[in-house]
């Protein structure tokens, strides 16, 4: 049989055109379900028609949504194949963009997405999607840091939407426009038409007045409801302003002082007696004809047998105790007949039982604190140095904690005690001794000396150091001995005496830590007053004394703080806010040493930036 040759070249070439067509020829996306982003991508990438692969992108995203993969949702969302969604697709990538940023907490996402928002841009949605896509826009634009813009969303939901719930509204509006910087505001006064945005506004501002007491701010509170009578939140005010309009004539009248003003704590207890006094006695709000402070000392007796005895009585508050183990006494009770503002912590296996609200100058909170510095740097590997003991456990289990919350690792820590060999456990912090090992390695395996020059670690980004200041004046020197010396250092404020010393503090030059306003703030009347009166108001007696201070302040807003989340008080020790379990956190100032004295650095706000801080009310 003779073969034919044109014939076998014709079918090769079918064959050849057949192959390249199958290559061309679109995936069936509907019977595919990619179980991660690279699958999903690559499916995606063998559609010929563009606008079929990004909506079926979209629906894979969705769906990692779902399963709770944000990350996964992130990076099919940011492709490439998505930078530039056909029009039909656009508001359903906006609304997934917005979910998977704010679930992912990603400010940098969430600024680039804010780029094409406008407040009321939801409104372009379906109605049945128009409420979660205004929650969503609020909270993106809050993640951004324009608070402002989440506000004015949120006001126009209100207007849209009939079936919201008025009161969670009215409370979400007010905690995003109490964050907004004052020179925002004022612009925003200037620029905003509407009714409900200019009485929210007015609301505002009228609130941020410096000086406001308690009394002065209900009182701004009730003509403000009289000037705008129909705007909603006159008629259903936010749930703080409702407490605040309330507050004067719920505050405690009769309240016991219980400090230990004997024996070893007595020098303590004094300091927050005398601030407690203090501040009780500038505060221009108190009604002296009606408010009544015992001062009981509590070192000679337990102090659960002097609390049954004061339940007995006819008072408001009690203030105190100091000691953990007298705090940790009012654990035996499920309910406290009369409320506490307990000055200590209990520890974290005690459940506080109900009326205990607990205030101090805890060093978890300064730990807490010192990480998310680290994280708003964008420095996410450090070294750290902390002291040995349980104090020491518990600023390491808090800065941990923190620092895992913020994806940052510690990739050393060294414990001391302060006469140990610093030289040997900074060396070993900074990897010098690691070095060394490997070129004594390398000379015994070669059997020659090798030529050896010491280098510290390259993946650190910064040091973490935690010690007082005798001890932090020698850690630093060495850092720039053993080579760390371009390496950031970030401090509690156990680094730092309290009163400026530049003599011995020059060794502490560049170190940036934390510490209270009665420390650091340069104004402050209360501080200024009293030091002219009163020994121990400076230094770690200061800071006590500072604390006695706020507790004075606090006695006033224990309810405003329990019921409203987003509530803060402008203490002496930070900006105070409490926890659902009715522990109070602080907020402190940030400074940095130069020349050997402590240089205060701006916050977010007096550098015009938005801050993640609910804090609108600087009451005295």
């Amino acid at each position: 049989m003779t073969k034919n040759p044109v014939h076998h070249l014709a079918l090769a070439g079918m064959l050849a055109m057949s192959l390249l067509f199958t290559g061309c020829a679109s995936v069936d996306l509907e019977s595919h379900v990619a179980q991660s982003p690279s699958q999903a991508l690559e499916l995606a990438a063998k559609e010929s028609n563009t606008e079929t692969a990004q909506r079926y992108l979209l629906k894979i995203a969705s769906q990692f949504q779902e399963q709770g993969d944000h990350h996964g949702a992130r990076t099919l969302l940011q492709s490439t194949q998505l930078k530039q969604p056909a029009q039909p697709l656009q508001a359903q990538k906006q609304l997934l963009a917005m979910a998977s940023a704010v679930a992912l907490e990603d400010r940098e996402w969430a600024s680039s997405i804010t780029t094409s928002l406008s407040p009321d841009n939801f409104r372009s949605y379906n109605s049945d999607l128009i409420g979660r896509a205004a929650n969503l826009q609020a909270k993106t634009y809050a993640l951004a840091g324009d608070r402002l813009s989440a506000a004015m969303t949120l006001m126009l939901l209100s207007q849209t939407d009939g079936t919201i719930n008025p009161q969670a509204i009215h409370d979400q509006i007010w905690a995003f426009l109490k964050a907004v910087p004052d020179r925002k505001l004022t612009a925003a006064n200037e620029d905003i038409i509407g009714f409900e945005s200019e009485g929210w506004l007015e609301l505002t501002s009228s609130l941020r007045s410096p000086g406001l007491s308690i009394d002065d701010q209900g009182r701004v509170i009730r003509r403000w409801q009289s000037n705008w009578p129909s705007h909603p939140a006159a008629q259903i005010l936010p749930s703080e302003l409702q407490l605040i309009a309330s507050m004067a004539e719920n505050r405690p009248e009769k309240i016991v002082l219980a400090l230990p003003l004997q024996g070893t704590l007595a020098s303590a207890g004094k300091a927050i007696r005398d601030g407690f006094l203090a501040a009780y006695y500038q505060d221009a709000s108190a009604d002296r004809s009606k408010t009544d402070i015992r001062i009981v000392n509590t070192s000679d007796r337990p102090f659960d047998d002097l609390y049954k005895e004061l339940a007995a009585q006819d008072i408001d508050l009690v203030i105190g105790p100091l000691e953990k183990e007298a705090l940790a006494s009012l654990t035996s009770l499920k309910i406290l007949p009369i409320p506490v503002l307990g000055l200590n912590y209990l520890a974290t296996d005690k459940k506080a039982p109900e009326g205990l609200y607990q205030f101090g100058l805890s060093a978890e909170d300064e730990a807490r604190q010192i990480a998310d510095r680290l994280s708003e740097q964008g420095i996410n590997q450090v070294l750290v140095l902390i002291p040995k003991g349980e104090w020491g456990d518990r600023v390491e289990s808090a800065l941990l904690k923190r620092m895992q919350h913020n994806g940052a690792v510690a990739l050393d820590i060294q414990r001391f005690f302060r006469e140990d060999n610093l030289r040997a456990i900074t060396a070993e912090l900074l990897g010098i001794t690691v070095s060394r090992d490997r070129a004594i390695q390398v000379e015994e395996t070669i059997g020659l000396n090798v030529e050896f020059e010491p280098r510290r670690r390259q993946d650190a980004e910064a040091i973490v150091m935690v010690a007082e200041p005798a001890v932090a004046r020698q850690f630093k020197p060495l850092f720039a001995f053993y080579f760390g010396g371009d390496l950031p250092v970030y401090s509690p404020s156990i680094i730092y005496e309290g009163t400026p010393d530049p003599g011995r503090d020059r060794d502490l030059n560049q170190v940036i830590f934390t510490d209270i306003p009665w420390v650091l703030d340069t104004e402050n009347s209360l501080r200024d007053e009293a030091s002219k009166s009163l020994p121990g108001t400076r230094g770690q007696l200061g800071r006590l004394f500072a604390m006695g201070a706020d507790a004075w302040q606090l006695s006033k807003r224990l309810p405003l703080l329990r019921q409203v989340q987003t509530a803060t008080v402008n203490g002496q020790t930070g900006d105070l806010t409490m926890t659902r379990e009715g522990s109070i956190h602080r907020n402190q100032l940030w400074a940095q040493f130069r020349g050997g004295v402590p240089d205060l650095l701006p916050t977010k706000a007096d550098s015009g930036e938005e801050v993640n801080n609910n804090a609108p009310l600087k009451a005295n």
